[in-house]
């Protein structure tokens, strides 16, 4: 890389070690030189190494149009794809690294449409003053490492400060999604909001409406998935963003936390976002489902309010009107069935620990408890574990070790019983066979009547599940 005024010792060996790393920016730089093309490393692959976060995506721009850029990487690249040809980006796999070339973009919004208007630029310059940040806005060319940074993106990096290259006013205009994008950054990297970013954020929320509902979801996964997920939910809060697609989370600020550990649930449900947080990301990595829920767990809780004689507040089967809320606002963000599935079954269950009291549940009720979390009891446990936000020391060790418990209690009886695989201690055939009945309602009611003696009694042997059969049989009117 050509030396810099701008760029620290630390920066240009970060840089030269992303491309030490990835040599293949510098074979592709060689290959669009030599048919007459410019190319330049671009965006968050720059703005991460000088972060000193190498990764395994990497972005470039390039005068070339699509047909050039493929007729460039044929024979090179390992694998391409074109999904995103038609906004001026080619694919492909090369060296075990993901790579994306885009043309030179000059697009905007129209003011009406959902999607970006698509134009080609012709010159780098241009093609970075459309970006949506600064810090995303700096560009090192290939092969001959030229460091451009017309924008102070650098600068910014430095400040941890999110600023646009233009007006805030313009960069939303052109694409409104940049608003989430933003509150996004905050919570991903720890940074601050340009005054002026902010305050464009505040008076043009309402220009989120003309973004696709699945846009929207893709930025508010990132945002939750993000290193400090509570910074830009209350950057969507306090601008008004969060009111155009999430009102259910502003309106927590109305209720009072009924435990008064908190100003109101808003405050108590951030701080179970944080504790989620926490709990994951030392256990694998970032979940969205778990944070997901642990987002909406509480917000059944408006629509349930009730106040007692004694002024006292309650939220009376808020889990499962929450639940339903919960449905209907991940399928109105188009989340899919695999997510919008765990995550209503976990707000509805979210509670149910708390009626385990010092242990006096039966077995029978952890058995419940297991099976009707299903594959989501390890979630549950974290959900359950983060949603306990007391500040009273001495209660918040009492309510971990009931919980403790209740997980030892769990352990024991999955080793003893398979809970995993809980099933009646007879089958179909075995049920048809006894009550002389063919498959069909009768098998069913019978099936679902001995997996409940089941959960409650725990396994039976042959001779017993036989007989409470018979039992039912007869009480049903099957059998004499």
């Amino acid at each position: 890389m050509s030396p810099s005024p701008e760029l620290s010792a630390a920066q240009r060996n970060a840089v030269t070690e992303l491309l030490r790393v990835s040599p293949v920016a510098d074979e592709l730089g060689r290959r669009f030189a030599k048919a007459g093309f410019e190319l330049h490393l671009v965006g968050g692959s720059v703005r991460d190494a000088l972060l000193g976060r190498l990764g395994d995506d990497l972005d470039f721009c390039t005068d070339a149009r699509p047909e050039d850029t493929l007729k460039i990487i044929k024979g090179w690249a390992e694998a391409t794809w074109e999904t995103g040809r038609e906004f001026g980006t080619i694919g492909l796999q090369r060296g075990g690294l993901r790579l994306e070339i885009t043309t030179y973009r000059a697009e905007s919004y129209d003011g009406v449409s959902r999607n970006p208007l698509v134009q080609y630029g012709d010159n780098l310059h241009d093609d970075l003053v459309r970006r949506d940040f600064t810090i995303n806005a700096m560009a090192v060319s290939l092969p001959g490492h030229e460091f451009a940074d017309p924008f102070g993106g650098l600068q910014d990096l430095a400040a941890r400060v999110i600023r646009t290259p233009g007006t805030p006013a313009q960069s939303f205009g052109d694409d409104p999604l940049r608003m989430l994008r933003a509150a996004r950054f905050a919570a991903q990297l720890r940074f601050d909001l340009d005054p002026a970013v902010r305050t464009a954020m505040e008076h043009m929320a309402a220009d989120l409406d003309r973004i696709t509902a699945e846009r929207i979801r893709d930025e508010v996964s990132k945002l939750l998935l993000g290193a400090d997920p509570v910074t830009g939910l209350r950057l969507l809060v306090d601008t008004g963003l969060a009111d155009r697609f999430l009102p259910e989370l502003a309106g927590l600020k109305l209720e009072i936390d009924e435990h008064a550990q908190h100003k109101d649930v808003y405050e108590h449900t951030l701080k179970v976002v944080s504790n989620a947080a926490g709990y994951d990301t030392a256990d694998g990595g970032p979940d969205l489902i778990l944070r997901l829920a642990a987002l909406l767990h509480d917000i059944g809780k408006p629509a349930t309010k009730a106040v007692g004689a004694d002024g006292g507040v309650s939220f009376h089967h808020h889990e499962m009107v929450g639940a339903r809320m919960a449905k209907t606002r991940l399928k109105a963000l188009k989340y899919p069935k695999d997510v919008i599935g765990p995550v209503v079954a976990l707000v509805g269950l979210h509670l149910r620990f708390y009626g385990y009291g010092r242990g006096e549940w039966t077995d029978s009720a952890v058995r419940r408890y297991v099976t009707d979390a299903g594959d989501q009891l390890s979630r549950l446990h974290k959900l359950t574990r983060s949603d306990c936000t007391t500040r009273n020391k001495r209660k918040a060790a009492l309510l971990a070790a009931d919980y403790d418990a209740l997980e030892q209690r769990i352990t024991r009886i999955q080793a003893e019983e398979d809970l995993a695989r809980v099933r009646p201690d007879l089958d179909g055939n075995a049920i048809m066979e006894l009550l002389g009945v063919p498959a069909g309602p009768i098998v069913g009611r019978a099936w679902k009547h001995l997996k409940e003696l089941r959960l409650e009694r725990g396994p039976l042997d042959r001779a017993e599940a036989e007989a409470e059969l018979q039992r039912w049989a007869r009480a049903e009117g099957l059998l004499p």
